[in-house]
């Protein structure tokens, strides 16, 4: 069963693009972030031609989050609890009934810069919210997997300067020990279980050149509970996505497990 996440930073800019990628890569379930549209704008019919049904938790102009599937979808769940008046559209989850039955969250995590701000402080209550979610989530003892732009470069080997990164809230020591904490819960990064290289990227920034020098950031990540960890086969980031025409800044990142 193959499960993508993916941060497509406008979904109607590069529905093209993302469609194709859909039609070569045929994933059994998808996480999409960073929609920046409301449900109502959010491109269903091209998807549901492809065969996949939609869950949708859009905001206009900013964030988004959606879960497609070829199978059915229940018990879908929109935002986390513990801060009522947070507006912003950054978490959906729902059961992909297909032919492994997975709990699914597509996850789209406050950039929380500039560090010093409210901004940064909101990032960290997320996490802390999305760590106590997680935690109930895993006393189910089910297949669960928790994928998205994670907006955290967990280990210096995951970017291309460390030092580059120093005063941003992606490589900030709380916003690392807080990735670490969750996966301390008893989650496990696909990253490591398919052993990845190093300096295996996920993102490169428009700017300077940062794809053409390969300057980049691995912060697109899928986390497994132990039983689908226990059917892990593999993981690929598809890296050449980046190149093609009107490209996302993030890269697809596909995992698949056995049925």
């Amino acid at each position: 069963m193959r499960i993508a996440t993916w941060n497509v930073n406008s979904i109607n800019a590069r529905l093209e693009t993302v469609l194709d990628w859909f039609r070569e890569a045929q994933p059994d379930a998808a996480c999409l972030q960073e929609l920046k549209c409301v449900d109502e704008k959010f491109p269903r019919e091209p998807f549901e031609a492809l065969g996949y049904n939609c869950a949708v938790f859009g905001q206009k102009t900013y964030n988004g989050v959606a879960i497609l599937s070829k199978h059915p979808l229940s018990d879908v769940r929109r935002g986390l609890d513990g801060e009522a008046e947070d507006v912003q559209s950054r978490y959906l989850e729902a059961v992909v009934e297909g032919p492994l039955t997975v709990r699914l969250a597509s996850i789209y995590l406050p950039n929380g810069n500039p560090v010093g701000t409210d901004k940064f402080g909101y990032k960290l209550r997320w996490f802390e919210r999305l760590n106590a979610h997680a935690r109930r989530l895993l006393e189910l003892e089910e297949m669960l997997v928790l994928a998205g732009d994670y907006n955290v470069i967990p280990e210096p080997e995951d970017c291309h300067d460390p030092a580059a990164w120093l005063g941003d809230a992606l490589y900030q020591p709380e916003s690392r020990m807080a990735f670490r904490a969750l996966k301390n819960l008893g989650l496990y990064d696909a990253h490591e279980l398919g052993g990845e290289p190093p300096h295996t990227y996920t993102f490169w920034d428009y700017q300077a050149g940062a794809w053409q020098r390969n300057h980049g950031i691995r912060i697109d990540h899928a986390l497994l509970s132990p039983q689908a960890a226990d059917r892990f086969a593999g993981i690929v980031t598809w890296r050449d996505v980046r190149e093609r025409e009107k490209p996302s800044d993030h890269v697809p990142v596909v995992v698949d497990l056995r049925t």
